[in-house]
């Protein structure tokens, strides 16, 4: 028991008295006449590092980062104090044993080895010697760290279409961190975007959930009719319970009537979910609500992935812009509030919206749109031939072998938009089919960012413009000309994909699944399950 009575006392008097760990844990040790304490941490080389992956060849794909670790640390010891493995060596162990709780299944490759080290009882823990025990942690860092703090890699993204930009991970960095301060290895505070510390919060409440048993079948009649206030049905009972569960209602009266009370609840729950904000329970609600917990506890897991790719300076700017696809929202931050919230629809699945981020440079007021050769191609042609008028009837013209539009409030990018130079040549506008944002589901452009709240993103980011007036606003938006203005700071976008998110306010939301990301993503972390199903499925 003399490893772990040694981790007992130099963790109580750690905490106790910080400088505890540098002078009283020696007592256990050896002294010289000259009272100098002998140590005999595991001796590291090139030549050992290399030996231990012929030895242990599962963890061959570590051996690059964990050479580069050693020769950063000039070949010392990692893991151990003198001849035990030390405060940061148990703390790692333990967090690999509980990785369920960071939202990710793990693969341990020797873990069966790795007990033996940690069990005091085992008596074939001598069979594994201190070079190697040093490099096994070693190897297991990097391995919790690739999956809890990176997650997959940049060519994985590109396969499934994620061209945010990559968080960058140094494991020397991390190491010296987490060396200086234990509590990032026991929280993982400031490595990860916070949203991932809100999302594994809710993991566990699911967790809890699905384990109480109470995610139970709601029942439906057949044929469902649609359930209003005033309604009496087993169903709105069985509504009733689950948003009880889910925190929705701070009660269950267990009444099957539709009162004041399900009401508020019905209306959370929708809002949450990004539904229409009315009191109608449909099928296809009853059918959302139905999902397994299991789903929704994948959805948040995969949600958590995405958080990994995330640097965690990103909400640290002065100012930007976010757009969620799935919620078919957008945010303009400024100085860590929400200065703009808006509605906003999106690309078809046939002309997704590209998840990538950029550099918001100039805001065009009252545009010209300049038609895509595909439209011409697969649309006006056939008009045009139709109604030699048509394109003077709609506004538009022929310039220098292209088709645009004149500005104007019938322009299909309305009065304003904002561009950021991008290979894929998107960008958001204003919209003349206000109607548009009244769906739930907002898929219909063609794959640019349609902004409901345009003018007044376009106010807030002249504010640093003292010249450009409200009135000066409103003429340049008069749809008469065409005048672009250049920022002098450009302002960063980011267009991302999150079926999960959790609110400022605490309120977990889930989105659908859109473009069938989270199925694929799926298939990427988990090829072995074959029975997760969106929302969109």
């Amino acid at each position: 028991m003399k490893n772990f009575t040694f981790v007992v006392i130099l963790l109580f008097g750690y905490f106790l008295n910080p400088s505890f760990a540098y002078s009283n844990h020696h007592l256990d040790f050896p002294t010289d006449k000259k009272n100098h304490f002998i140590v005999s941490a595991p001796a590291i080389t090139s030549a050992s590092i290399t030996a231990f992956f012929k030895k242990y060849s599962a963890l061959k794909d570590y051996q690059t980062d964990v050479a580069a670790l050693y020769k950063s640390k000039a070949y010392k010891s990692i893991w151990y104090d003198g001849n035990d493995i030390n405060e940061f060596g148990y703390l790692l162990y333990h967090k690999l044993n509980s990785t369920y709780e960071e939202g990710v299944h793990i693969e341990i490759p020797y873990k069966d080895k790795l007990d033996e080290v940690f069990n005091e009882e085992s008596k074939s823990k001598s069979k594994i010697s201190d070079a190697d025990t040093e490099l096994l942690l070693s190897s297991m860092y990097i391995l919790y760290a690739k999956h809890v703090y990176q997650g997959i890699d940049g060519a994985e993204q590109d396969k499934i279409q994620w061209y945010l930009p990559k968080k960058k991970l140094s494991y020397e960095t991390l190491l010296d961190s987490i060396v200086s301060n234990p509590n990032l290895l026991q929280e993982n505070k400031h490595v990860l975007f916070s949203q991932y510390y809100k999302l594994q919060e809710v993991l566990k409440k699911y967790r809890e959930i699905e384990k109480s048993k109470q995610w139970t079948p709601i029942y439906m009649d057949n044929p469902y009719q649609d359930l209003r206030p005033d309604a009496t049905s087993q169903t709105i009972a069985d509504v009733r319970h689950r948003l009880f569960i889910i925190g929705d209602l701070a009660n269950d009266s267990k009444s099957n009537f539709y009162d004041r009370e399900l009401m508020d609840g019905v209306m959370k729950y929708k809002i949450r979910h990004a539904l229409t904000p009315n009191y109608i329970l449909s099928k296809e609600h009853i059918d959302q609500m139905n999902e397994p917990i299991s789903d929704r506890i994948k959805t948040i897991m995969l949600n958590m992935e995405r958080c990994r790719w995330i640097p965690p300076t990103l909400e640290n700017q002065d100012e930007f812009v976010m757009v969620n696809i799935p919620s078919f929202m957008l945010y303009f931050v400024r100085n860590g509030n929400f200065d703009i919230v808006s509605k906003v629809f999106i690309g078809t699945p046939l002309t997704k919206t590209v998840i990538f981020s950029g550099q918001i440079d100039r805001i065009v007021f009252s545009p010209y749109w300049y038609v895509p050769t595909s439209i011409i191609q697969n649309e006006l042609k056939l008009k045009m031939a139709e109604d030699k008028n048509y394109l003077a009837d709609h506004g538009m013209e022929w310039n220098g072998g292209k088709v645009r539009q004149k500005p104007g409030p019938e322009n299909a990018l309305g009065l304003v938009k904002f561009m950021f130079p991008n290979p894929n040549d998107i960008y958001m506008h204003d919209s003349p089919s206000k109607s548009l944002f009244g769906f739930e589901k907002r898929i219909f452009s063609h794959g640019c960012i349609n902004v409901e709240k345009a003018k007044e993103l376009a106010v807030s980011m002249m504010k640093d413009y003292p010249e450009w007036t409200i009135d000066k606003i409103n003429d340049a938006m008069s749809g008469e000309k065409e005048t672009p203005f250049f920022l002098k700071k450009k302002i960063p976008i980011y267009i991302g994909y999150f079926t999960a998110w959790v609110t400022r306010d605490g309120n977990m939301n889930f989105y659908p699944d859109v473009y069938q990301r989270d199925v694929n993503l799926n298939k990427l972390l988990f090829p072995n399950d074959t029975g997760y199903k969106s929302d969109q499925e």
